[in-house]
């Protein structure tokens, strides 16, 4: 069987994260959705997405096929319908498709001649940017106790304090001397060859992936995750970070998300609380205007390749786009779009040409190349976005 993961409609809901990678390749947890999908189905998989994105996230169509909504985070009830599922067959959560049978001769699909089988269970999904860390707690359960069952962790080293131990494992080469560990409220997970430095306190649930750094003397509150191969330090509270960014000194991130390559400058906060204690609006690029997310806390949005200088302040509720550069004193206005350059006094556009320098750089410093590929979707978010400027 051929399984293929569809951005769904919630796709719009996910920008800034969406606009370089389909809703698969988002990270909650301790994996992105679509490792998790492949680690319970057994199977790798491919997706359908955007046109722009297509070439780096291509589609393998057979002659049969299964259609994964990737909103969808799975579980292991969940990946047996879905393995089991026959042609003319789809599952529903109440309105939502999830996943249905279809054949490469099929153009359209009418969900009116399909056995439609319903998914009664608690599930995890993804419709907003937010629901990335509201929800990461029980994805970093679920994750942990797939990724754990019937494995032995390495030992805890002798000088580290840990709380709760059965609910701590640490992948090989591992470094974590001289620091707390608090696995009551969560479990922690530490991934293959990631560091831990000496004095930092971390409380779950908590995932540092693969290669990835704390700092010394961090203070880390869950639910947090730490992608692949960054780099954190300071004060983090209910945070996700999906790889490959940096925010490597002291300062506070609470309630967050940051995509991949980005960096916050030294001393960078960000408000996660407003101070009439309201409720807090985030940007929607749909209705190009803020919206309610029926939370009282929730802090900072930055898409892929964004970055802010030193003792940047960002406000409650701030959605960054892609491949912005945010410096300078004062708060900078709570959207500020794709490829701008400047802070709370105004902003000017980041041309591509200067955007792609530094991500070359950037990339190449972890022996990844910034590519043909990459650059023609950053093109494609640099036309698309281009309304938001003012510039």
């Amino acid at each position: 069987m051929n399984y293929i993961l569809f951005d769904g409609p919630s796709r719009n809901n996910l920008l800034p994260f969406t606009f370089t990678r389909p809703v698969a390749d988002i990270r909650i947890g301790i994996l992105t959705i679509r490792e998790k999908w492949e680690a319970y189905l057994d199977f790798t998989t491919t997706t359908v997405t955007e046109d722009y994105l297509s070439e780096k996230f291509p589609m393998v169509e057979m002659d049969e096929n299964i259609m994964i909504n990737a909103s969808f985070l799975p579980n292991q009830t969940l990946a047996e319908m879905v393995k089991n599922l026959e042609a003319n067959q789809a599952i529903f959560n109440n309105e939502d498709v999830i996943a249905f049978y279809t054949k490469d001769t099929q153009d359209d699909i009418d969900f009116d001649a399909y056995e439609a089988i319903e998914y009664v269970d608690d599930v995890l999904k993804i419709e907003h940017t937010w629901d990335i860390f509201s929800k990461n707690g029980e994805a970093i359960q679920e994750d942990f106790e797939l990724l754990t069952k019937g494995r032995q962790s390495q030992p805890i080293p002798e000088m580290t304090v840990a709380f709760n131990r059965s609910d701590i494992f640490i992948e090989e080469g591992a470094k974590l001397p001289l620091c707390s560990l608090n696995a009551e409220n969560g479990p922690i997970y530490i991934g293959k060859n990631a560091e831990i430095m000496e004095g930092s306190m971390i409380r779950g649930p908590f995932a540092l992936c693969e290669g990835a750094t704390v700092k010394m003397s961090a203070k880390i509150y869950g639910p947090t995750t730490v992608g692949p191969f960054s780099k954190v330090g300071g004060e983090i509270n209910n945070s996700v970070i999906f790889g490959y960014s940096n925010k490597g000194h002291d300062g506070f991130l609470g309630n967050s998300v940051l995509g991949e390559w980005c960096n916050l400058g030294a001393d960078t906060n960000n408000s996660n609380l407003k101070n009439n204690y309201a409720e807090v609006r985030l940007w929607d690029y749909q209705t190009e205007s803020f919206a309610k997310t029926g939370l009282q806390f929730c802090g900072l949005m930055m898409g892929d390749h964004s970055k802010c200088g030193i003792n940047t302040m960002f406000n409650t509720g701030t959605v960054v786009g892609v491949s912005a550069n945010i410096f300078g004193s004062g708060f900078p206005r709570n959207f500020v779009p794709s490829f701008s350059w400047g802070g709370s006094s105004g902003f000017t556009t980041y041309l591509t040409k200067k955007a792609f320098e530094v991500a070359k750089v950037v990339m190449s410093r972890r022996d990844i190349e910034f590519t043909e590929v990459d650059a023609a979707i950053l093109e494609h978010v640099f036309e698309d976005t281009k309304k938001f400027r003012r510039n």
